[in-house]
């Protein structure tokens, strides 16, 4: 009796793990998200990767953000570490030292304290991108995030990880601080 139980409930094990799998596999309801973002499809992102693969031309605000987009699509999702520099977890700034020298070839220091010393100061009305933008969210602390045009950015959320969230957001009105625009092109 109980070697044919023992087989059974492997094989049970076996089929709940397996659609488990998916369990984890959803959007979250767009109540939780930034407002104004935009949630890219995947067949969007490969379609601007593609695009991105045809040009060499980095200088261009539609290829960077199609650059900056491509390498998106690689941390989407990826939970928010301090401190952390891979997909197992990732903070700011190492998010966006990833982004620049993964899509543009351009190399940034590690630490927001750093980064914002690099480049030209921009205007906010002004932004393109690929500029820089940072935002002060304690009186020690400083966020950094890359901007992609129609007023949103890539960033590493502690809450939602890396994701694309809107300026627009009364959170990062009331916490801008500047944007600093880099020599990108080769």
């Amino acid at each position: 009796m109980f070697r044919i139980k023992t087989p059974v409930y492997f094989l049970l094990l076996i089929i709940s793990s397996f659609f488990s799998i998916n369990s984890f596999a959803f959007e979250l309801p767009k109540e939780f998200m930034s407002l104004g973002k935009k949630n890219y499809s995947h067949k969007e992102i490969f379609k601007l990767h593609n695009e991105a693969s045809l040009s060499g031309d980095t200088g261009n605000p539609d290829e960077i953000k199609t650059a900056l987009l491509s390498q998106y699509s690689h941390w989407k999702g990826t939970q928010y570490h301090l401190g952390g520099t891979t997909h197992k977890g990732v903070d700011c700034s190492a998010l966006m030292q990833h982004l620049f020298n993964d899509s543009l070839h351009h190399p940034l220091p590690r630490t927001t304290f750093e980064q914002i010393k690099n480049g030209k100061k921009v205007n906010k009305d002004n932004l393109q991108p690929g500029d820089l933008v940072f935002f002060k969210t304690t009186e020690a602390d400083r966020h950094v995030g890359v901007y992609i045009g129609d007023n949103q950015f890539i960033h590493a959320s502690k809450i939602e990880g890396v994701t694309i969230s809107s300026l627009d957001n009364q959170y990062w009105v009331n916490h801008y601080e500047t944007a600093r625009r880099l020599e990108l092109m080769s």
